[in-house]
C-alpha cells in the first residue's frame, strides 16, 4: 500500500525554496528602500534643526569627533550664532529614543527639542513628542543646574519640566539624554 504523505524530502525542498524565495524578496525590498529611508532620515534631520533653533536660517555642520558625532550650528539672517542643535539618544521605557535639541549657550538656555525616533509605548510614552504642552516645555529650559523632571503641575524652577502622567519613565529618559548630551557637548562647544 503506497503512502500518500509526501515525502520528508519533498517537505524540506519546499519549506527551503519557500524560505530562499522569501528571503531573495526581503533582501531585494530592503536594497531599494534603503537609500530612500536613509534620505528620508537626513530631511527629518534637517527640518528639525530648524525647528530646535527658531529663527535660524542657516546652519553649519562641525567636524566630527572621533566617534563620528556632529553637531549643528544655527545662524540668523543677519550671520550671528543662535546656538547648537544637538543630537543625543538613550534608553527609553521601551527602547533607544533618539533626539534633536536646540541649545543657546549665551542665555544657558535649550531652546527647542523633537523626538527623531521613539519605540515608546503608544498612547503613553508616545506623549514624549505628541504632549505639544511637554515638548513646549523644552522652548526656553535653563541647563544650570541639570534639567529634572519633577511630577506634574510642581515645576516651579526654571530648570524644571513637568514629567507626562502615566509616562514618567519616558519623559525623564528625555530629560536624561539632554543632561548627558550637556555633559558631553557643553563644555567642547564653548
Amino acid at each position: 500500500m503506497a503512502s500518500s504523505e509526501p515525502s520528508s524530502f519533498k517537505m524540506l525542498l519546499t519549506l527551503g525554496l519557500a524560505g530562499m524565495v522569501s528571503g531573495l524578496v526581503l533582501v531585494g525590498i530592503y536594497t531599494v528602500t534603503a537609500p530612500r529611508i536613509e534620505r528620508n532620515r537626513a530631511e527629518a534631520l534637517d527640518r528639525a534643526v530648524y525647528q530646535v533653533l527658531p529663527g535660524a536660517v542657516r546652519k553649519e555642520t562641525s567636524e566630527p569627533n572621533p566617534e563620528g558625532d556632529v553637531v549643528y550650528a544655527g545662524y540668523d539672517a543677519e550671520d550671528a550664532l543662535l546656538g547648537y542643535a544637538i543630537p543625543a539618544e538613550g534608553a527609553g521605557f521601551q527602547d533607544t529614543i533618539r533626539l534633536l535639541y536646540g541649545v543657546n549657550l549665551e542665555r544657558r538656555r535649550v531652546v527647542g527639542m523633537r523626538v527623531l525616533e521613539s519605540r515608546e509605548t503608544p498612547g503613553l510614552g508616545d506623549k514624549i513628542f505628541k504632549d505639544l504642552d511637554f515638548v513646549a516645555e523644552f522652548d526656553d529650559l535653563a541647563i544650570d543646574p541639570a534639567i529634572e523632571a519633577v511630577p506634574k503641575g510642581s515645576a516651579a524652577e526654571a530648570w524644571q519640566v513637568d514629567a507626562i502622567t502615566g509616562a514618567t519613565i519616558s519623559s525623564k529618559a528625555i530629560v536624561r539624554i539632554i543632561n548627558d548630551g550637556n555633559e558631553r557637548w557643553l563644555e567642547e562647544l564653548h
